[in-house]
């Protein structure tokens, strides 16, 4: 379970809108999560807080494959992203790194920003705080959970496999 408040974005979310290419020269996460959503929504870095969760529309991480994009969020301590849509090789990435992203294409529509939601991942519902309303979505399979679980695939390999895993 996470719990957190809504940050919303609408649809088509890039990765340079997460973090803007003019950083990357920059190798270190906590440097570069200074900027994340900077020319989107400036005060993002100063308000989040650890375990808040990000509903967007469609599409959310399209645009280059820079893996930082996920790890900028993660590093902010983003509880999770919950959009319509994922870029493929965004979903990818944010699951392997142990960030938990979830499909859900009502949240968008139902949730506001600032709302306090718990998302159970495994359940496949949100619940948002006070009113009780109950978002289903489709839980994600078990193994990707696995991953999430173990904070991404290394720690799941490393478990999985035992020492020989560098």
């Amino acid at each position: 379970m996470i719990k957190g408040r809504v940050w919303k974005y609408g649809d088509h979310i890039n990765t340079d809108l997460i973090i803007s290419g003019r950083y990357l020269d920059e190798y270190d996460m906590k440097s570069l999560s200074a900027h994340v959503f900077e020319d989107l929504d400036p005060t993002f870095t100063i308000g989040v807080k650890p375990g808040d969760i990000i509903v967007a529309g469609r599409n959310f991480g399209c645009g280059s494959s820079r893996e930082q994009a996920p790890a900028v969020l993660k590093e902010k301590r983003v509880g999770a992203i919950v959009a319509a849509s994922f870029a493929r090789i965004f979903f990818r990435n944010a699951i392997n790194i142990g960030l938990p992203v979830v499909i859900c294409p009502d949240a968008h529509r139902i949730l506001n920003k600032g709302d306090v939601i718990t998302l159970d991942i495994r359940g496949g519902f949100i619940l948002r705080e006070p009113d009780g309303t109950r978002i289903r979505f489709n839980p994600l399979p078990d193994f990707l959970v696995d991953i999430l679980e173990k904070g991404g695939l290394v720690p799941y390999m490393r478990a999985k496999l035992g020492r020989c895993v560098a």
